[in-house]
């Protein structure tokens, strides 16, 4: 592919909506303009010599929130394991409801297996109470902590979340010493604390993450929770058997412990307050978002409920969650008693999706972002495209995985495809609110995760309800529904979705230069959002881009004529 002329307006029709100045486009500043007037402009300077990657405070911040997402999921998933081996055989017994349909295709591995760990007597019912509490402190927290990390800063609400979360992991063996309650009570104090943590880390990327560059940093951030998984199966399982269960819990208690002691020394809210930041790149990061970001104390609460692209994000991050959730809890389960699987390749074959997930958030991370930067690619089409790679890929795959019936190679094959595409959805829905509302973006997160947690606390119930007899027709069934679910929730997010700042902030057209106004001027005699000759003779005649123009000023499709005028520039953007 070509990629277009540099100096010419996109060609997709939201692409001047949706773009983010680059630095080599942006329009020279005045001297006195700068924070510091001793710096160079950053607009003369190429952006990898502005902002370098290598050792740069932002990239920084990502790597140091990716372990902090290691370190979340590993507290969230080990209960998971060592509930196996705190469980008494002799109770579940009653409970084994192991389909006979595959034969069983290896012997079991000879382990010595440590037992100086207490037993408890808890039926599957009680087990299934233990394992969903987590979501009824979870839910809760998630609007009120993106809205304290958009008024206070990021960085102690998520601190203090897997903080909290750790401590509480540590008291996990005394809590269930005390009894059901107790542990119940505790794995939702756990819900709580990790529930601040994802709006927390969104507000905080709203003040570092340059548009540009949203996509690598949040994929590096967020697959540190698919990396948690990968490990903390396996590791759990390994614990457990050479020691015993309760030091599951005191070691990845202690693990956030020390990543809580890292991320407090380190890591501040905004690239003002960071000590270490080279000036040159606290001005490529403020100047990337001076426009984006709403000077409004209020939050626009009405106006952010009735928009529907924020609803398009619900509807996808929900439709994603069923499947994700229903194979984070049931996958061994169907590993095991379907497929009939050992518990030692069990532990090991439910980790391999999950690092293919995170291999895949990473790498269409930076692929999303070149997409945007090399090639012109608009936000808007590059959200589209990855999160239907995310949803409707999986979908296949899943259907595919439950009707291929007893073929082993096969079905753990299709069940790695079907994990490993959703981590497309991380560069597509999953960092949309950005694009939309960046000021809000910690918000509209706990706005969409707020729905996005309902299918860990119904999904699964629904799924064993689904699977009386665990066999390979009722497990076609649930693999349908999902999938039937995945696809809706794509559609409706391309159907809905925008990529441009819905809720930015009101600026005076006073404030324009000669060229940036002959610029509107131009886009004034078209009046739409899609570009003309004239637009682009504009642009030659000013030598400047109107993408260099603020983002709340540059056309959009839907505003039609008149969009610049001051009386309707608060209600357009």
């Amino acid at each position: 592919m070509k990629s277009p002329v540099s100096d010419l307006a996109p060609s997709d029709g939201e692409e001047g909506s949706d773009r983010t100045p680059l630095l080599q486009r942006a329009p020279r500043a005045e001297t006195g303009d700068l924070p510091n007037p001793g710096i160079k402009p950053v607009s003369a300077v190429s952006p990898e010599l502005a902002a370098p990657v290598c050792c740069s405070a932002r990239y920084n911040l990502a790597f140091l929130s990716f372990f902090g997402f290691f370190v979340l999921y590993s507290l969230r998933v080990n209960l998971s394991v060592a509930l196996v081996d705190m469980v008494d055989s002799n109770t579940t017994a009653k409970d084994n409801r192991t389909s006979y349909e595959c034969a069983e295709h290896s012997a079991p591995i000879k382990v010595l297996h440590n037992q100086t760990g207490k037993k408890y007597r808890w039926d599957a019912e009680t087990q299934g109470w233990i394992l969903g509490s987590f979501f009824y402190g979870y839910i809760i927290t998630q609007i009120p902590g993106g809205y304290v990390a958009s008024r206070s800063g990021g960085k102690l609400l998520l601190g203090f979340g897997i903080f909290a979360t750790a401590i509480f992991t540590l008291f996990t063996p005394l809590a269930a010493d005390f009894g059901v309650g107790a542990l119940v009570a505790l794995r939702a104090l756990e819900g709580l604390g990790e529930g601040v943590t994802y709006p927390a880390m969104h507000a905080m990327w709203s003040s570092w993450a340059p548009p540009l560059e949203r996509s690598k940093l949040l994929s590096i951030s967020y697959a540190g929770a698919q990396l948690g998984t990968v490990v903390s199966l396996p590791l759990s399982g390994v614990i457990c058997y050479y020691m015993n269960w309760t030091y599951v819990f005191y070691f990845f208690g202690i693990v956030g412990i020390i990543w809580f002691i890292l991320w407090i020394c380190l890591v501040s809210d905004t690239p003002e307050t960071h000590k270490t930041i080279t000036p040159y790149e606290k001005e490529y990061i403020l100047s990337s978002l001076k426009n984006q970001l709403s000077s409004q104390k209020s939050v626009p609460w009405i106006p952010m409920l009735k928009s529907l692209p924020l609803w398009a994000i619900v509807v996808a991050h929900f439709s994603y969650n069923w499947t994700f959730y229903t194979l984070l809890t049931l996958l061994p389960t169907y590993m095991k008693e379907v497929l009939r699987f050992n518990i030692q390749e069990n532990g090991f074959l439910s980790a391999v999706p999950y690092l293919g997930c995170w291999l895949c958030m990473i790498l269409s991370g930076q692929a999303a972002d070149n997409l945007r930067a090399r090639w012109n690619f608009s936000t808007l089409w590059v959200r589209r495209v990855f999160s239907l790679i995310g949803m409707i890929g999986p979908a296949i795959f899943l259907v595919a995985a439950g009707f291929i019936g007893c073929d082993y190679s096969l079905a753990v094959a299709f069940l790695t495809i079907s994990t490993t595409l959703g981590g497309f959805c991380s560069s597509g829905f999953s960092i949309n609110h950005l694009d939309i509302a960046p000021s809000y973006a910690g918000i509209l997160l706990g706005i969409t995760n707020t729905f996005a947690t309902i299918p860990g606390m119904i999904g699964p119930i629904i799924a064993r309800s689904l699977t009386p007899e665990n066999t390979i027709g009722e497990w076609q069934t649930v693999f349908c529904i999902a999938a039937a679910i995945n696809v809706f929730g794509a559609i409706f997010f391309t159907l809905f979705a925008k990529g441009f700042a819905l809720f930015a902030s009101r600026i005076k057209l006073s404030s324009l230069s000669p060229h940036q106004d002959s610029c509107l001027v131009s886009e004034r005699t078209r009046g739409a959002g899609s570009p003309s000759r004239a637009r682009r003779r504009a642009l030659r005649r000013a030598r400047l881009p109107c993408d260099a123009l603020p983002a709340a000023l540059r056309v959009h499709p839907e505003h039609g004529r008149g969009l610049y005028s001051e009386q309707r520039l608060g209600a357009a953007v």
